[in-house]
């Protein structure tokens, strides 16, 4: 994790983390909050693609996507002033790494695998989950990602057991103090 950068008002807050950390809900709700655009990786992947995510993994696999998803962070990540939620998986191209590490203040919402996998348990729309032992693949993805979070992140919050409301204000709060 590297140390927190000054933040102003056209300072991106971009959020990173594993499915089921709780991205795209306090995306949203921070958004809000202060009164910013808020865009969420994956849905404007399927926007544009007019496809859900498990049709795109099945068409034109993990890889597929992952480029698609390069390109949108690399357009997003220049706007100004907005909060950004990322797919679970953005860190793995280091061109995303830095491109959020660069152009924005990147918030790691870590969770346990557990907590991952009760917020996912009923989500078909995690391509990545549909496998016979989803909490093995969590906890092989944790090994991976969580190195690419940390070094991408200049702050961690940690989301378990934890109401979203709950969550932004400590993250709204913090972003204050450095804005």
């Amino acid at each position: 994790m590297q140390d927190e950068p000054r933040c102003d008002r056209n300072t991106n807050i971009f959020l990173i983390g594993p499915m089921g950390a709780g991205k795209s809900t306090l995306g949203r709700l921070l958004a809000s909050a202060l009164k910013r655009p808020f865009y969420d990786s994956d849905k404007v992947i399927e926007d544009r693609c007019g496809a859900g995510i498990p049709w795109i993994f099945d068409i034109e696999g993990e890889e597929g996507f992952r480029i698609r998803e390069t390109q949108v962070i690399e357009e997003l990540t220049q706007e100004q002033g907005i909060v950004l939620a990322t797919g679970g998986g953005a860190v793995l191209k280091p061109e995303n790494r830095n491109a959020l590490h660069q152009r924005g203040f990147v918030i790691f919402l870590r969770t346990t695998v557990e907590q991952q996998l009760a917020r996912t348990n009923k989500d078909r729309n995690r391509p990545l989950l549909q496998t016979e032992n989803p909490r093995q693949r969590l906890e092989l993805m944790r090994e991976i990602r969580d190195p690419l979070y940390l070094e991408t992140a200049h702050l961690v919050i940690d989301t378990d057991q934890r109401p979203p409301r709950q969550v932004m204000l400590d993250i709204k709060k913090k972003l204050l103090n450095l804005l």
